[in-house]
């Protein structure tokens, strides 16, 4: 049968699956079951690891909702890997007039019940962000505290290598410092206790 011009610009169900590079084949054939059960007369899906930094999939079909259109996924984190990103992909699609519907928390954006729910998630999201923060305070100040905590390398022990690599080329102290754009005195302190691993012996660099 064919389609009319307007049947064409109605408004579309549009579903998206995505499973990682370990999963079962038999998820994606499960998330694709439940899509179209749902009503899906397009869809999308990608098998990715989780640490890809690229979704094609996920872009084409972002790119291809038009206003008016609802995209359904089975679960959010088929959609996105964090909340924040869930966050920013609900906004993006709000904003191109589409309508997101998530089955498994029975969110569906087209109505209050669900753009509220987005907004608590969204709440939730800064509230992990917030706690991680403390929690990473608070194991900061327990090392330092008992004494294990070191922070970053400074940037002259981080270009020992190269300080005693310059001065066996030759190289005056004061020369290296200038070099690397570090203090003179980190220098001479590399140096030394280079010195003072080989021979045990300081010769005052």
């Amino acid at each position: 049968m064919s389609l009319s011009l307007g049947a064409i610009t109605m408004s579309q169900l549009v579903g998206y699956a995505r499973t990682s590079t370990t999963d079962q084949k038999a998820g994606l054939e499960a998330q694709l079951r439940d899509l179209r059960a749902a009503g899906c007369t397009k869809l999308f899906h990608e098998e990715l690891s989780a640490l890809a930094t690229t979704r094609p999939e996920l872009e084409r079909m972002l790119d291809y909702v038009r206003e008016g259109d609802t995209l359904v996924v089975t679960k959010p984190d088929r959609l996105a890997r964090s909340t924040s990103d869930l966050l920013a992909i609900a906004k993006q699609l709000e904003a191109d007039g589409v309508t997101l519907r998530i089955l498994s928390m029975n969110v569906d954006t087209a109505t209050p019940t669900g753009k509220l729910m987005l907004t608590i998630l969204g709440g939730i999201a800064a509230f992990e962000r917030d706690l991680m923060l403390e929690r990473q305070r608070e194991g900061i100040a327990k090392a330092k505290a008992e004494g294990k905590y070191r922070g970053r390398a400074p940037t002259a022990r981080a270009k020992s290598k190269d300080v005693k690599r310059l001065k066996a080329e030759g190289l005056t102290g004061d020369a290296i410092a200038e070099k690397l754009g570090i203090g003179r005195a980190s220098v001479f302190r590399i140096l030394r206790e280079a010195v003072q691993i080989s021979d045990g012996q300081s010769n005052g660099y």
